[in-house]
């Protein structure tokens, strides 16, 4: 096991690895319950969407732990799950079926974008002082995420405000992340993951967690497995009817451009900021981006593990699987090879079985390590010269734009943005990659497009 991933050169064990992985997965566990209520608001059976959560991430996981050997874990990603419920089927139409097929043919972009180095020409593209802001703007994102998760922050007026702390759940949370600073603070060894355990555990007396709801006597795994039958490989049957209107061809390229740039730049924000701070990829990698061929470098091989994923996934029935930026609270436990990654994966199978126990976790639980992962990845800033406005501008607007859009890609969107015109301004375009230039104009292209078919009429 040490000579397959490499341990002792990055400076890890089997037990670091282990604990790292349940990290992660206690943190994006969540998915297993979230992922189904939205689809199948589209229309897909829960129990199938269900499997489909736990194959796609076991599948795509295990890829990125086997063939890349670095810690990263992969599921339907948010946002894209909420985008093919509400605006592709709910919104524009389209039946799940061809929903699944956009989504198939997003993956098969990703895949042909992989092998052909244009994800990497495009990570090249990103300058060294946004790679910071994309750091530390996730790390905004990811504690944005873990205060919204239990409503510690009420968003439903007119202006974000702190809730009234009347609700237990809310209670439990700040309990929890108390505990947890506490808990890393002493230092002491598999903070985050035991700080989850224990909050889960006070959660028993204070309400929030309800052991009565396990049951294992029923068989609703069977029934789940047979709604499974019904929804595998429907995403080539969609492929049948998706082209069957040519007044829909734009519509769809449009659609499936959206899949695929929110993919990427997810993917690739999550990998340029949780792996240039932690050593996962090393200067010697991000060198790599530029000589080597084929899957060389462990940049290539992960990035061809989550495009993977987003096919394999559509054909189980879900929306796309990508990297997920929750695998930065696995790394700030210690996890830095494929070993934290197939541990992730072997929990996602394992919660098909003990799935009403995996259940029992909450959201205030896995929100303190949330919070407190944010916390250490906004020490990226500390690397951008906040002094200079050239500098400064570009990364203020791709760092909090995550937190306020709640999307990593359109963070690096407006970096983009800004990062162009600072450049024209100084009369240093000269100094901007063509990739940046044609990947802004595909955001800009993207935000007239859902201003143009949301206008109102």
């Amino acid at each position: 096991m040490d000579k397959f991933f490499k341990l002792k050169e990055n400076n890890t064990t089997v037990s670091t690895e282990i604990l790292a992985g349940l990290t992660t997965f206690f943190t994006m566990a969540y998915i297993l319950a979230v992922n189904p209520d939205m689809l199948s608001a589209a229309g897909i059976p829960w129990g199938a969407v269900f499997l489909a959560t736990i194959g796609a991430s076991a599948v795509g996981t295990l890829v990125m732990g086997l063939f890349a050997n670095v810690p990263y874990a992969l599921a339907p990603g948010m946002g894209l799950n909420s985008f093919f419920a509400f605006t592709v089927v709910l919104g524009a139409g389209y039946t799940w079926q061809e929903a699944l097929a956009m989504v198939f043919i997003c993956g098969l972009i990703n895949i042909l974008i992989t092998v052909t180095s244009v994800r990497k020409l495009i990570i090249k593209a990103i300058p060294e002082s946004l790679q910071h802001a994309i750091g530390g703007g996730i790390g905004i994102f990811i504690a944005y995420i873990g205060f919204l998760n239990v409503g510690v922050i009420n968003i439903s007026g007119v202006v974000p405000a702190l809730s009234v702390f009347n609700n237990p759940a809310i209670i439990l949370m700040v309990i929890g992340l108390l505990l947890t600073i506490v808990l890393l603070l002493m230092k002491v060894k598999g903070a985050i993951v035991l700080g989850i355990i224990l909050t889960t555990l006070i959660g028993i007396p204070l309400g929030v967690v309800d052991l009565a709801t396990v049951d294992f006597t029923n068989n609703s795994l069977g029934t789940y497995f047979g709604e499974f039958q019904g929804v595998f490989g429907q995403a080539f049957n969609g492929l049948g009817s998706l082209f069957s209107d040519s007044s829909r061809y734009l519509q769809i390229f449009m659609m499936v451009f959206a899949f695929s740039l929110t993919d990427t730049f997810d993917t690739i924000g999550t990998f340029i900021g949780t792996g240039r701070k932690s050593g996962i990829f090393s200067d010697a990698d991000i060198q790599n981006l530029e000589n080597s061929k084929g899957f060389s470098s462990k940049m290539d091989r992960a990035l061809f593990a989550d495009a993977i994923g987003t096919s394999v996934g559509a054909i189980l029935g879900t929306s796309n699987t990508t990297t997920y930026v929750e695998s930065a609270a696995g790394i700030e436990a210690g996890g830095r090879t494929g070993l934290t990654a197939v541990t992730v994966a072997v929990c996602f199978l394992l919660s098909a079985l003990l799935a009403p126990i995996v259940h029992l976790i909450p959201s205030a639980a896995t929100s303190p390590a949330l919070i407190i992962v944010g916390i250490m990845m906004m020490s990226s800033f500390t690397e951008i010269k906040w002094n200079e406005l050239e500098e400064a501008i570009p990364a203020f607007f791709a760092s909090v734009f995550m937190g306020l859009t709640y999307s990593i890609s359109t963070g690096i969107a407006f970096g983009f943005f800004f990062y162009i015109l600072v450049k024209a301004t100084k009369g240093k375009l000269k100094e901007t990659h063509p990739i940046l230039w044609g990947s802004a104009t595909l955001f800009l292209i993207d935000f007239v497009y859902n201003a143009y078919i949301n206008w109102p009429k």
